[in-house]
């Protein structure tokens, strides 16, 4: 019996990389996993049916439940056609594993419009969009006397938490979808639904297409501490129901690795005790700093 058995989960992004082997978990523990990719290339362009039908042959070969869905999920409409497949193929919907993401990088000063829209599209949005919906579904079933829970799990990156330079659209939305992850885990505590999400370290086709081949790379021999299947036992353990105690956190994973991040904390304060004039304010407010570092590197 795995952790997952008899549960109904969606993985956006789920043709290849960190969505791929949390598919390939999920579905070993004993999920009916409903395989989403619109298989475009890294940086969004294209489309492609095979990722998506190749991760649910290997599924089905290996025993499980699955099928594949090819919708662009940065839409409220496809991520609508990708939750009621999953309902109507498999009788319900336990679980979503937000993973879906594109990178089109450029310094602030360079970013195009296009750029800037394509990336938050699929990233903020498409996050946002399949939420709504499975939490629509969730909230429907509460309202309606039955029994609920559910399991959502986001993903965001340390580009978000600490603001890579150069990823202007991209560390946005990803802090965007920690924030929503927050938000979300406070409106559905009343409906049994928990909100997770996680900050991965692993080697994608978004890593080598931006930074090369050789970083991150597998080693000849030993632990692949970069592998993207290792990011898929936490996000599977948040899927379970022995995760119900857990909503609202982000974790950085990576490797055997698991770290849990701390959100926003109010730090060093000032106070005047009256409205502050410039001048003054100026000759105090290095104590808020108090040595740390005030700008970044």
């Amino acid at each position: 019996m795995g952790v997952l058995n008899g549960k109904v989960a969606v993985v956006t992004g789920a043709g290849r990389g960190i969505g791929r082997g949390e598919a390939h978990l999920m579905a070993a523990e004993g999920a009916s996993v409903v395989v989403n990719d619109v298989g475009g290339e890294w940086d969004g362009q294209g489309q492609d049916t095979r990722p998506a039908q190749q991760v649910v042959d290997e599924l089905e070969a290996a025993g499980a439940k699955a099928a594949a869905n090819y919708d662009d999920i940065s839409t409220w409409s496809g991520a609508e056609s990708l939750v009621r497949q999953a309902i109507e193929t498999f009788g319900g919907l336990d679980i979503v594993v937000n993973n879906a993401g594109i990178l089109r990088d450029a310094m602030i000063f360079n970013m195009t419009e296009e750029n800037w829209d394509a990336v938050v599209k699929v990233h903020m949005k498409g996050h946002a969009s399949v939420t709504h919906h499975a939490c629509a579904y969730w909230r429907g079933k509460a309202k309606a006397g039955e029994t609920t829970s559910g399991r959502i799990i986001n993903t965001s990156s340390e580009a978000g938490l600490y603001g890579l330079k150069g990823q202007g659209n991209y560390a946005a939305a990803k802090a965007g979808i920690a924030s929503l992850t927050q938000v979300t885990a406070r409106e559905m505590k009343k409906y049994n639904v928990t909100a997770n999400c996680i900050a991965p370290r692993a080697r994608t086709r978004l890593i080598t297409n931006t930074f090369g081949d050789t970083v991150m790379a597998a080693p000849e021999q030993g632990f692949d501490v970069f592998a993207p299947e290792n990011v898929a036992p936490l996000v599977t353990y948040l899927a379970s129901d022995a995760s119900a105690h857990i909503s609202g956190q982000v974790f950085v994973v990576m490797g055997g690795l698991v770290q849990l991040m701390k959100p926003w904390e109010a730090g060093p304060s000032i106070d005047n005790e009256a409205t502050w004039d410039v001048e003054t304010l100026a000759g105090q407010i290095d104590k808020l700093f108090d040595g740390a570092k005030s700008s970044p590197e």
